[in-house]
């Protein structure tokens, strides 16, 4: 019963966090009342040069006000591709050249989207935010475009499958896995394999996933009820997750073994 808890608290926050995530964007993106429009030619007005009036970046056409932190972004130094202009390509891809640094990130997966909405909540915390930018992510009245919204349904996206994926690891935890050049290769389940706490072993599998080139090495529960079963199932055989139709065993082990060799 603890188990079943903490797995159920482990995922209720993962939906409390991705409603937060949803208010912060709506709160980061929507309608806001003294802000600042800049065109991209003012924006680049601020780079930290000798004359400039400050130190200025932006992501996701938001700008925000990096002078305290001058020494990272001013002329010279590591980061200072970043300063007067909106690169927030290069916060995912870490290309700072001329061809980088730019504001396109019509390919980038809704992982890496996940990335820059990091990058975004680092700059709210941490600097203040003094307009927008006109430009792909914000019109000349300063409203969210079209690329804007389809980043936040990205996002989103990105994290209704970390949620996904946190529930699927606290299903099959990943296998702990060794080899050696005089012993060949080990797969073996703990109580903690994967980095998942839990008060059951489980056995290894391995776990086919559509779309995915190779199976990857599981523990499985092997008692109590599946996983996936709902209160109006028939009676369950105690098998835990041994039957779910996406599992393998791996030849040459004893299917009930928690620890798998395989000599060279």
């Amino acid at each position: 019963m603890l188990r079943l808890g903490g797995r159920g608290l482990l995922l209720g926050l993962a939906v409390a966090a991705a409603a937060v995530l949803a208010a912060r964007l709506m709160g980061w993106w929507g309608p806001r009342t003294g802000f600042r429009l800049f065109t991209p030619e003012e924006l680049s007005r601020y780079r930290g040069r000798p004359g400039d009036p400050g130190v200025y970046l932006a992501l996701l056409g938001r700008v925000y006000d990096v002078s305290s932190g001058r020494r990272h972004y001013e002329p010279g130094s590591h980061y200072s591709g970043f300063a007067g202009r909106d690169a927030s390509r290069a916060f995912v891809t870490g290309d700072y050249s001329e061809a980088g640094l730019v504001d396109d990130i019509s390919d980038l997966s809704s992982s890496e989207m996940l990335t820059l909405q990091n990058w975004l909540s680092f700059y709210e915390k941490n600097y203040v935010c003094v307009g927008r930018v006109i430009g792909r992510f914000y019109g000349e009245d300063g409203l969210p475009t079209p690329a804007l919204t389809q980043v936040e349904a990205m996002i989103t996206r990105g994290v209704e499958a970390n949620k996904l994926e946190l529930q699927e690891k606290q299903t099959f935890p990943p296998c702990n896995a060794e080899w050696s050049s005089a012993r060949g290769s080990r797969l073996w389940c703990s109580q903690k394999s994967g980095g998942v706490s839990r008060d059951w072993i489980g056995v290894p599998r391995k776990l086919y996933k559509p779309g995915a080139k190779e199976p990857r090495c599981v523990c499985v529960r092997t008692t109590g009820p599946p996983s996936d079963q709902t209160p109006d199932n028939p009676p369950h055989r105690n098998r835990g997750d041994l039957d779910h139709p996406n599992l393998a065993e791996y030849t040459g082990c004893p299917p009930l073994a928690i620890t798998c060799s395989f000599p060279l």
